[in-house]
């Protein structure tokens, strides 16, 4: 079954390949039927290698989507397959003999920063989800700063687990990237709301100014606090 799946994809990708080079051939501009099968082939190329348990598959997959967004391509297929392999080797665990083969940090990490710059509702819960059960650090940076860059707090949503993270790291073992890039998603969802800082926002901005980081994170949170309520003041 899975190899005449793959047959028929190849298939369509040879049928769909050649109008394109049809079209460019003659000169003329693709029709919206050819612009539509090539982003449908896109897609479909990308979602096979992200479904691949090959890391350099996943990483390739990864570039594809990267080009297909900067193309404006945000299509929620995209968004799909960024959310399945920000969760590989976390909810997508794969075996074999009893070993998780398909762990990889690197590409939950990349998947969490193309989902920020999708920067949609669905792609911000897509990162809450992640955060929930993300255990790297360097993954969860990530997902901070992307939700930032989205900006949205729907309920202060955002806002609550963003600091939910924060202090389980905070009690355990303190990290200064981690503490700045709170910072700076508080910065940017408090400024996306013009400037309305919630009580959590300012608790744990309290908590990096006053906590066991190094000077520059912590004086970069007494600027924030100051700057939110002279914002708030006026």
């Amino acid at each position: 079954m899975y190899l005449l799946k793959r047959f028929a994809i190849l298939i369509t990708m040879i049928a769909v390949a050649l109008t394109v080079v049809s079209a460019q051939s003659s000169g003329r501009p693709m029709t919206v039927e050819e612009s539509y099968l090539m982003e449908t082939m896109e897609v479909m190329i990308i979602r096979e290698l992200a479904g691949s348990n090959n890391w350099d598959q996943k990483l390739r997959s990864l570039e594809y989507i990267g080009d297909a967004i900067n193309r404006g391509n945000t299509n929620d297929e995209i968004r799909r397959t960024l959310e399945n392999l920000a969760g590989e080797g976390t909810r997508i665990v794969a075996r074999e003999n009893g070993r998780v083969v398909n762990n990889f940090p690197d590409v939950r990490r990349q998947a969490a920063r193309y989902l920020g710059q999708l920067g949609s509702e669905e792609a911000r819960q897509s990162l809450i989800g992640v955060l929930q059960v993300e255990n790297e650090p360097a993954v969860i940076q990530e997902v901070i700063k992307s939700l930032g860059d989205i900006g949205l707090n729907p309920n202060n949503e955002t806002v609550i687990q963003i600091g939910w993270i924060f202090r389980r790291y905070n009690n355990l073992n303190p990290d200064n990237i981690m503490a700045l890039a709170t910072i700076d998603a508080f910065d940017k969802i408090t400024r996306a709301s013009d400037g309305a800082a919630s009580t959590e926002v300012i608790q744990v901005l309290m908590l990096i100014s006053e906590g066991n980081y190094i000077t520059p994170v912590r004086d970069r949170a007494r600027q924030l606090i100051a700057e939110l309520r002279s914002y708030n003041s006026n």
